[in-house]
């Protein structure tokens, strides 16, 4: 058989473990966690410090235009996903295009519970979705994800007059325009980090998983630009 017919094969006996719920890929860790290569099934029996590090070490593999999710069998992944899921992560981002969650994190179908507004900021509305995903779902780490150049946040530091609804969103990013000392890239950091300690302290599922050591919930900014998140 041709090595990348055993590759294959090897691949297909991999996802098809995973879709019975098997936890795979958690062997191989480096002295910072887990390695650039490992690939999270969608399970919860994790830490939320190897949930963060496997978003991460995805991260990495999509600035550095290596992704592997796309070698997953999709049509697996949706015919052991329609009863259940069970996501590792939770991500709140940005309504953003250019902002493709999964992608961004090399995941796939059933991986992360993925909630989005524009500005990313928390609306009750988002703290219930994110409850359900830590309450029911189980997921292990929560990333408040904003990204550089965000026109909702670039629009609440002019607070021009605006169609419809869309000035509803300024209130809710305010207090960070406000710390930001008129500086887009640093009102973008500013607003992830009040949104993530809004989670913390405004939910208490969250902040009881907090305190159980069950959940860790953290803030970054998405770079356009490199492709890379970085925590802030």
């Amino acid at each position: 058989m041709r090595t990348d017919a055993r590759v294959g094969e090897t691949r297909r006996h991999f996802l098809q473990t995973l879709a019975a719920g098997a936890l795979v890929g958690l062997g191989a860790h480096s002295a910072g966690g887990l390695t650039s290569r490992s690939i999270l099934p969608a399970q919860t029996s994790i830490s939320p410090e190897e949930a963060l590090q496997t978003l991460l070490a995805g991260n990495r593999r999509f600035a550095a235009n290596q992704l592997t999710s796309i070698e997953h069998d999709l049509r697996i992944l949706k015919e052991h996903t329609v009863e259940k899921q069970e996501p590792f992560a939770g991500v709140l981002a940005c309504a953003d295009s250019r902002v493709p969650v999964e992608l961004v994190f090399d995941q796939t179908i059933g991986h992360i519970f993925v909630t989005r507004v524009a500005g990313n900021f928390v609306t009750p509305e988002i703290i219930a979705s994110l409850e359900y995903g830590v309450a029911v779902l189980g997921i292990r780490a929560l990333l408040v994800l904003g990204h550089t150049n965000c026109g909702a946040v670039k629009a609440a530091m002019k607070a021009d007059t605006a169609p419809g609804q869309i000035s509803s969103i300024y209130p809710h990013l305010r207090p960070a325009v406000e710390q930001s000392g008129g500086k887009l890239d640093q009102a973008i950091e500013i607003n992830a980090r009040l949104q993530a300690e809004l989670l913390r302290t405004s939910s208490t599922v969250i902040r009881q998983a907090i305190a159980a050591g069950t959940l860790k919930v953290v803030a970054g900014v998405y770079d356009l630009g490199t492709g890379k998140v970085n925590l802030s």
